[in-house]
């Protein structure tokens, strides 16, 4: 063990701990560890005083609480002293400050700056041309030694349009506003609210360092997408200063920008955002809601989503052949309603919430989506919404001529994973329609031999290769009387794992059904980039309404409950029953 030090101060020293003290000599300070001297500085010389403190503070030798009752300093010098030596060490205090530089605004520097601002031009065109700060253009402004002419006595140059403004002179005029912040275009806003005005016009202003600018580069493609398609058709004709096709625009910017919420809106400038739409500011959240709930009058948003669903397939024809569908739910924890429960595979746990079946093609881009308050499994969404849907919206589906000419042809695919396994569906789906369903086996049978897998090359849709051992057999699924016979494919996996697989699309090649089925992740992966960026799985709202009938007969509780106690009570008798008999029953071997 090692010895600790004694307890010896310096004879006429200031005692800083029992083994640090200090004594001021004529113009010196000496520090003592001990009896033994470690330091020395002048008396006026404060860097090497904060270096040695702070340096006796890191290395453990004192306390800053001691530092500041032994010299009397600040708490707030101690603490700053030992942050510098931690981060920059013995050099950060001997290194010289930085004086100040040069005059920036010399007269030349201000007679240039005043013309350019006589002529219309803004702060921060102002500051980029002379090549000096925005902020050393605002404190002259401020101090009076530059004058910035309000816009009505602005010096406009022939052939030049209106300035530039940037982010804090709209900041100013927005604040300034006389109606509300924001309001910089009253006049239209009081016809709207007299009823002179059907919508506000849309007129951009030249701009700068305006916040998600970048999202008008996206306008395009959702116009490809067919965004402002239909709209007067199915939506109906807003009344103020909002009009549908602005707000149409607002929705597509709050999903560029990553807004997931109309809540999360009021956390956003509404004047930048106005900007964005060639307004002077966007609705604020209680009136964007009003307008929503105008515009989902009559089953709207339905209705425009299923004319959407059937252009984007007659646009790409080529990918309607093969359909995924897939169940996500989304949850609900408040209390308004009691939603029945069901089965979240993401976290592993019966929970509370809605369903919705989406429907995408092979690159998971989505066509349509099924919502279910009231699951009854996807085989009952697939009967009763999604197949009629795609019957009546595929195009370029074979007619009966040539399904009779081909009995293996199909009308198109229908891809699932084990929910929807029914071999009674299979078999309906075939004979009343002629679509081909593939799937996981969900009752596979014995494992194959190995020698019968192959190793095959698949092209996936997306154009990845990938090599797979495969299998292919014949099977009969279901009874006698609804029984099919179905294409089997088996993968055999690294592990010696069999993945099986029945089709039902007998044209088809093994190749086709395993990259049709094991190209079912994109739909995942759009399921998780949705949940990411656009909060699928959150509900828009929190109204409630009443549920339509069920289309499932619901079993009564209270015979549930005796039904429970009977089978209950026969499983005891039973048990005794067999109990008594074993007491009474006479060996063989006693007889």
């Amino acid at each position: 063990m090692p010895q600790a030090l004694l307890p010896i101060i310096a004879d006429g020293a200031t005692p800083i701990n029992d083994r640090i003290s200090v004594v001021k000599e004529g113009e010196e300070w000496t520090y003592f560890c001990g009896v033994q001297p470690v330091f020395v500085h002048p008396e006026g010389e404060r860097a090497s005083f904060l270096m040695f403190t702070a340096q006796l503070v890191c290395q453990g030798a004192c306390k800053q609480a001691e530092i500041i009752r032994a010299f009397g300093v600040s708490a707030n010098s101690v603490r700053r002293s030992v942050d510098k030596y931690k981060t920059e060490g013995i050099a950060g205090f001997y290194r010289p400050r930085k004086t100040r530089g040069a005059t920036v605004l010399t007269e030349d520097v201000i007679a240039q700056a005043q013309i350019l601002l006589s002529q219309g031009s803004s702060r921060r065109q102002v500051a980029d041309q002379l090549k000096i700060h925005d902020d050393t253009l605002r404190k002259a402004i401020h101090q009076g030694r530059l004058h910035q002419p309000t816009a009505d006595r602005l010096a406009v140059v022939d052939n030049q349009g209106p300035a530039a403004s940037n982010q804090s002179d709209r900041s100013m005029a927005d604040a300034s506003a006389q109606m509300g912040v924001g309001c910089t275009r009253p006049v239209e806003r009081v016809m709207a609210a007299l009823g002179l005005l059907s919508g506000a016009s849309t007129e951009f202003e030249n701009c700068h360092d305006v916040a998600y600018g970048g999202v008008l580069c996206a306008l395009p493609a959702l116009f490809a997408n067919g965004l402002f398609e239909h709209l007067h058709q199915v939506f109906p004709q807003l009344r103020g200063y909002y009009t549908t096709l602005q707000v149409i625009i607002l929705l597509a910017h709050m999903a560029l920008c990553r807004v997931k919420t109309v809540e999360q809106l009021q956390y956003e400038s509404p004047g930048e955002w106005g900007k964005l739409m060639g307004l002077d500011y966007v609705p604020e959240v209680r009136c964007l809601r009003q307008k929503l709930s105008q515009l989902s009058a009559d089953d709207a948003p339905e209705k425009w989503a299923g004319l959407l669903s059937k252009q984007w397939m007659e646009a790409a024809p080529e990918q309607t052949g093969t359909l995924y569908v897939d169940g996500h739910v989304r949850l609900y924890h408040g209390h308004q309603t009691e939603l029945p429960r069901r089965y979240v595979s993401r976290q592993r746990l019966c929970l509370r919430g809605t369903t919705d079946y989406w429907v995408n093609d092979a690159w998971g881009l989505p066509f349509f989506a099924v919502e279910r308050s009231i699951d009854h499994g996807m085989l009952e969404a697939l009967k009763s919404d999604i197949v009629p849907h795609l019957l009546q919206d595929i195009p370029n589906q074979p007619t009966p001529e040539e399904l009779a000419a081909d009995p293996y042809r199909c009308r198109f695919v229908i891809v699932f994973d084990r929910e929807g396994y029914s071999p009674d569906f299979f078999h309906e789906m075939w004979q009343t329609h002629r679509i081909a369903c593939i799937t996981y086996h969900k009752f596979p049978k014995e494992n194959w031999p190995e020698t019968e897998f192959v190793e095959t090359e698949i092209t996936l849709p997306q154009g990845e290769v990938v090599t797979l051992k495969l299998a292919e057999r014949g099977s009969r699924l279901g009874n006698q009387k609804l029984g099919l016979w179905v294409r089997e494919v088996r993968k055999l996996n690294p592990s010696g794992h069999q993945t099986s697989l029945v089709s039902t699309a007998y044209g088809q090649l093994a190749l086709a059904d395993a990259g049709g089925l094991f190209n079912r992740w994109c739909q995942e992966n759009f399921f998780r980039y949705m949940m990411e960026h656009y909060a699928i799985d959150a509900l828009s709202e929190y109204a409630t309404e009443a549920i339509p009938g069920t289309n499932q007969p619901v079993v009564n509780p209270r015979w549930r409950e005796l039904d429970r106690q009977y089978r209950s009570l026969r499983t005891k008798l039973q048990r005794r029953q067999a109990e008594f008999a074993a007491h009474v029953t006479v060996p063989s071997s006693a007889s």
